[in-house]
């Protein structure tokens, strides 16, 4: 009986497994996300944080850790400087997966894994959903009259300043027309020429 063996294989042997795992680590932490099948992702994040939080602690016996299960110097160099500094203060949960959907050939569950601290664009949603929902109420209600006072006052300055100039635009409107259709019809020309030959 199996009872207990919660470990995914992702149908390899040990050593496939363990390199597999590697060259994702490796390319996770270079280039901050990647997007692999959600199974391989569960899996990564497992093997790949507890390498994160022995980067926080930058001395050789951690780096010679690390450098055992990545071998890669760039990507050791990476995960202690930049990768380390940003996540100094995180207490766990370094990575983040979101779905994607099914894959088009073999319809396999997608996902992408990334370094939390390097999203910028989901660090900056989640700041503005925390302040929208505190001020739902009280904002609509502000705006509302705010809004249809502004476009009134914006039309009938801007009509005014149309009715001045009139003649002489209509004096530039005129003139600017036939310069328009003589350029137009030397590309229309010359266009027919090679059709043509």
């Amino acid at each position: 009986m199996r009872h207990n063996k919660k470990f995914n294989h992702l149908g390899r042997k040990a050593s496939h497994r363990a390199a597999m795992l590697s060259n994702m680590a490796i390319s996770l932490i270079e280039h901050k996300r990647i997007t692999t099948t959600l199974q391989k992702a569960k899996e990564l994040r497992k093997y790949v944080e507890p390498l994160i939080t022995k980067a926080k602690d930058d001395s050789t016996a951690s780096r010679r850790v690390v450098f055992s299960y990545l071998q890669n110097k760039e990507s050791i160099k990476e995960l202690f400087s930049n990768v380390a500094n940003k996540v100094g203060d995180r207490p766990g949960g370094y990575t983040r997966i979101i779905k994607l959907g099914k894959r088009y050939g073999d319809a396999a569950d997608m996902a992408f894994i990334e370094l939390v601290d390097f999203d910028e664009n989901m660090a900056k949603d989640t700041k503005k959903k925390r302040t929208r929902r505190s001020s739902k109420k009280a904002a609509p209600k502000a705006e509302a009259p705010a809004a249809p006072v502004e476009e009134k006052v914006e039309e009938p300055v801007a009509e005014p300043v149309e009715a001045a100039p009139a003649e002489e635009t209509a004096s530039v409107e005129d003139a600017a027309p036939a310069e328009e259709a003589a350029p137009a019809e030397e590309p229309a020309a010359e266009a027919e020429k090679p059709a043509e030959e």
